[in-house]
């Protein structure tokens, strides 16, 4: 479910409804605002340490922000007892956070990097920028629990870079203490960015989409944190060789966070190599702005695995999604029906070399509309569900041809993409596509199968099949996209061996082991 636009704490009085955007108040999976409300920490438990296993580091290190490190003593799992460190509840300077064999950092609730400089990037709009940068080191670990969430403010950056063999991880304190299953999740907040890219669906009623003006609203709190502006190539900072484990808090009714939410961030803004794992709402959540990510792999996810709105401009390549027996909702939901279908900029996402796997009886694993613009090559999708469509495409403006005025490429586009489906299309709604309609779509690429018979092996590695099907250039709809060779996300397990982690519902082997588990290193 969507976590934006869904309650007036969000600064969205009931007579500014219709000024908020993002379709459907009270359903999952549309809308535009995430609602916190950070409950008072609880101490974290100090259990008696195991016998064997990590050892407990000293003490914490000295960071440059004046706040610093709050040693809150250790706290011990099966693998081992560590050093816990509880992070500011603000980084007013900009801080590196290192990683150190035994110690773990604590999200003691929401926790800013920097202050929200405005929709702007000078003083004009009356902000002026922190410049805060929060780098985390290779193999670093933050944990936390309840409604704690990251947020990186418009003005600041992010710097989590990690390695294939050691990537940054992001999970539950339950996960540190080894409580968890295959099938736990919603146990955090999550990471959210924050960036000056524009939106469309403005809270301010009047706002023309996509201008300065333009703006949405995260959090509406005493300290409300927002997000758009006018600003293409803004730089919310860095993420690659990122886990982000059991994430999706329930804050209230359906609001949650996902495992990454991104709000209008900008070109400058760099995500390779990222995975969620069990997030209890989306997986991955982009509004507005520009998201550009080689390396997507979403686990678990208990509503849809890749969620986009609010005109965000995405380019995906090499991404795994496999959602759990029995649970989940989509694999893909673009774009939200509401009044403002054909503002601009119109969200367009374009996804090529990707593997799907959905596990759940459900009204369809692909659900596009809003007048969304989307384009899928070079893929490969399975639902063996009863009953189960491959894709639905609803409201007349996401079939419209196309219209350089409107920012409009036209209708959904197919190259070279397969589909193992009980059945391939779905009649969709507020005249949307027929089957005849998306019969018609799928026929106009090239080398694409409604009727596919998959041979998947491993769960996600291409088949004699899948081998078999020719490869479409995606470098004809961005020079962001490598030429490939196959299409699916994987010939083998190489491409995402390393910085990921196992589970029941699917496994890469060669990795920091199962995602029940903190990663050890020797060092």
């Amino acid at each position: 479910m969507k976590t934006l636009t869904r309650s007036l704490v969000l600064g969205c009085s009931m007579l500014a409804l219709a000024g908020c955007g993002a379709e459907e108040i009270a359903s999952p999976g549309t809308g535009g605002n995430i609602i916190i409300n950070n409950p008072t920490p609880s101490p974290t438990p100090t259990p008696t340490p195991t016998s064997s296993g990590v050892v407990a580091a000293n003490g914490c290190p000295t960071i440059a922000d004046a706040q610093g490190l709050t040693d809150e003593g250790t706290i011990s799992g099966p693998t081992g007892t560590y050093r816990v460190c509880a992070l500011p509840a603000r980084f007013n300077t900009s801080s590196t956070l290192p990683y150190i064999r035994g110690l773990l950092y604590r999200m003691p609730g929401r926790v800013d990097v920097g202050t929200d400089g405005g929709p702007a990037p000078d003083a004009s709009d009356g902000l002026s920028d922190t410049n805060v940068t929060l780098t985390i080191s290779p193999g670093a670990m933050i944990y936390a629990s309840g409604s704690s969430f990251l947020m990186v403010n418009r003005g600041n950056r992010i710097n989590a870079v990690g390695t294939s063999a050691r990537p940054i991880v992001f999970t539950s304190r339950d996960n540190v203490l080894g409580l968890n299953t295959d099938s736990s999740s919603g146990q955090w907040g999550g990471v959210v960015l924050a960036g000056r890219a524009p939106v469309t669906d403005c809270i301010a009623p009047g706002a023309t989409p996509g201008s300065v003006n333009c703006e949405r609203q995260v959090e509406g709190a005493a300290q409300p944190a927002v997000y758009g502006g006018a600003t293409n190539a803004d730089n919310s900072g860095r993420m690659e060789f990122v886990q982000i484990r059991y994430s999706g808090f329930v804050l209230s009714g359906d609001n949650e966070l996902q495992s990454l939410t991104t709000g209008g961030t900008g070109t400058g803004t760099v995500f390779n190599n990222i995975m969620s794992f069990n997030s209890s709402d989306d997986g991955v959540e982009f509004f507005g702005g520009f998201v550009n990510m080689k390396g997507l792999v979403v686990v678990g996810s208990e509503d849809d695995s890749i969620d986009t709105d609010t005109g965000v401009k995405t380019n995906l390549q090499y991404v795994v999604v496999a959602q759990r027996s029995g649970v989940g909702d989509g694999v893909i939901e673009a774009d939200s029906s509401n009044a403002f279908n054909d503002s601009t900029p119109r969200q367009n996402t374009q996804i090529s070399n990707a593997t799907f796997i959905q596990r759940r009886t459900n009204d369809q694993s692909i659900r596009i509309r809003g007048g969304t613009d989307y384009t899928i090559v070079n893929s490969v999708l399975v639902d063996g569900s009863a009953g189960t469509a491959c894709i639905r495409v609803d409201d007349a403006q996401t079939i419209q041809g196309p219209n350089a005025a409107l920012d409009e490429l036209g209708a959904p586009r197919f190259q070279s993409f397969v589909m193992d489906c009980d059945t391939p299309f779905r009649n969709g709604s507020n005249g949307g596509a027929t089957i005849a309609n998306l019969q018609a779509f799928f026929a106009a690429g090239t080398n694409n199968n409604s009727n596919f018979t998959a041979t998947l092996t491993g769960g996600f590695i291409n088949g004699a099949s899948e081998n078999a099907v020719p490869v479409f250039n995606p470098t004809a709809l961005s020079s962001f996209f490598d030429v490939p060779t196959f299409i699916g996300a994987a010939q083998n397990a190489s491409r995402f061996q390393g910085w990921t982690c196992d589970s029941s519902t699917l496994t890469f082997g060669s990795n920091v082991g199962a995602c029940t588990s903190l990663p050890v290193y020797t060092s």
